[in-house]
């Protein structure tokens, strides 16, 4: 049998040759913030990252991830102290329903790696491969934004909400 590091602990991988690494982190590891939606890597709930990369957990088996670091979204923090990514996306309420919530979270750690200071644009390509059946898109792309401002030590206080249109001084916002 070979091991597994998940979160940076070792395990002994117990399933046989074909589980799913979403299976193992499921069911063996107890990982449920691991979400399957499709079970064929189109909706990215089970997004976790290996070697800092985002994959699809249905799609991959566990023996592949051997030898290798995976993270899944209960590495990246808890509610006792939460990730600024995961800070990000509560402050924006970047969900609705959040089962795809694990999966865009661990998206936009490894795209904000790649790009720290993106453009609104660019935060909506770079969680593309995830799917929200609730349509929370605008909410998801600024709690993108809004992480990234948190991870260069930006102070994202007293930013108006997502979806509000700042007014001039004379008026009161509007909503878009």
């Amino acid at each position: 049998m070979g091991r597994l590091n998940v979160n940076g602990i070792e395990h002994e991988l117990q399933g046989g040759a074909v589980e799913r690494l979403s299976t193992v982190l499921r069911s063996d590891l107890g990982l449920l913030g691991v979400h399957v939606s499709c079970a064929e890597g189109e909706c990215g709930a089970c997004t976790v990252l290996v070697d800092g990369e985002p994959m699809t957990a249905c799609l991959m088996l566990a023996r592949q991830a051997e030898g290798r670091a995976v993270v899944t979204i209960e590495g990246l923090g808890g509610l006792a102290a939460l990730h600024p990514i995961q800070e990000a996306f509560v402050e924006e309420q970047s969900f609705q329903c959040a089962f795809c919530t694990p999966g865009f979270v661990m998206a936009t750690k490894a795209f904000l790696e790649r790009n720290p200071d993106p453009t609104p644009e660019q935060a909506a390509a770079g969680v593309s491969g995830n799917i929200c059946r609730c349509g929370a898109y605008p909410y998801i792309v600024q709690g993108v934004l809004t992480a990234a401002a948190k991870l260069r030590g930006e102070d994202t206080t007293g930013r108006p909400p997502s979806g509000v249109i700042p007014a001039p001084a004379d008026q009161s916002p509007t909503e878009v």
